[in-house]
């Protein structure tokens, strides 16, 4: 019998595939808001306020604000598990990274709904 010794996560595809589907987001995002204040042109805050006040665009800012979290978490992850060997410290690193990310998340949508 062969005893292998499985060292890592091996997230592997999910998470490539994952980080790959958050950055298409973020850029679709980019040319849709860029194209929004082109057209638009808010030179005042209630103008802003009024780019922002539409649904499409807090649904897409929120869409964006999850991938751009999501994407975050991989990458700070994948830095956590290389480079932090105790394993106490890197899950508490987990931890306070992740409790971050749901806060900001929570943040953003506070932010876009009191619009």
């Amino acid at each position: 019998m062969i005893n292998r010794i499985v060292v890592g996560a091996h997230y592997g595809l999910k998470d490539w595939l994952v980080q790959r589907v958050t950055a298409i987001v973020m850029a679709l995002y980019s040319v849709f808001l860029i194209a929004i204040l082109w057209v638009v042109k808010p030179s005042d805050f209630e103008a802003w306020r009024a780019v922002f006040a539409l649904g499409t665009v807090k649904f897409a800012t929120f869409l964006f604000a999850l991938s751009l979290f999501y994407h975050a978490w991989i990458g700070v992850r994948d830095i956590w598990m290389d480079y932090v060997q105790p394993v106490g410290i890197r899950l508490t690193l987990h931890v306070l990274t992740l409790l971050a990310l749901i806060g900001y998340s929570g943040w953003a949508a506070a932010i876009l709904w009191r619009l």
